[in-house]
């Protein structure tokens, strides 16, 4: 397993490579690099896994830092998955300071509900509860 190093914050995003990544996302296909930066930024926490100089995985959250947390823009690169890293990426976006008092952290996943499990999340306890307003496709 490579020494992968995890960091928090803009400064160290490479808003870049996170759009390289995340624009191959079946979530939000082809997002442009501007995009990103402007949605990381004014994201409440942001993981970045780093092999090296090489930013290898992503993920954020949206939050209130005291009641409520969503987390989304989970990415690991390709060759780096089944490792463990997206594992640890979560947990220590989980561990951090402004998430640690959170009462209810949540995401949506389309296929990945058993990677999640892992660290704890579990399916919505009030699904008919839940309701959205859905602008195009991303």
């Amino acid at each position: 397993m490579a020494d992968i190093q995890f960091k928090y914050g803009t400064e160290n995003t490479d808003f870049k490579r996170v759009a390289e990544m995340l624009s191959t996302s079946y979530w939000i296909p082809g997002i442009t690099e501007d995009k990103i930066k402007t949605a990381f930024e004014n994201s409440a926490v942001i993981a970045a896994g780093y092999d090296g100089g090489y930013q290898m995985c992503c993920c954020r959250a949206v939050s209130d830092k005291i009641r409520f947390a969503y987390i989304m823009d989970v990415f690991v690169d390709e060759k780096y998955r089944r490792k463990g890293y997206g594992q640890k990426m979560i947990k220590f976006l989980l561990e951090s300071a402004e998430l640690e008092p959170v009462r209810h952290i949540c995401l949506l996943t389309r296929d990945a509900h058993k990677f999640y499990e892992k660290n704890g999340f579990t399916l919505f306890s009030r699904p008919a509860d839940l309701l959205e307003i859905k602008k195009g496709n991303w």
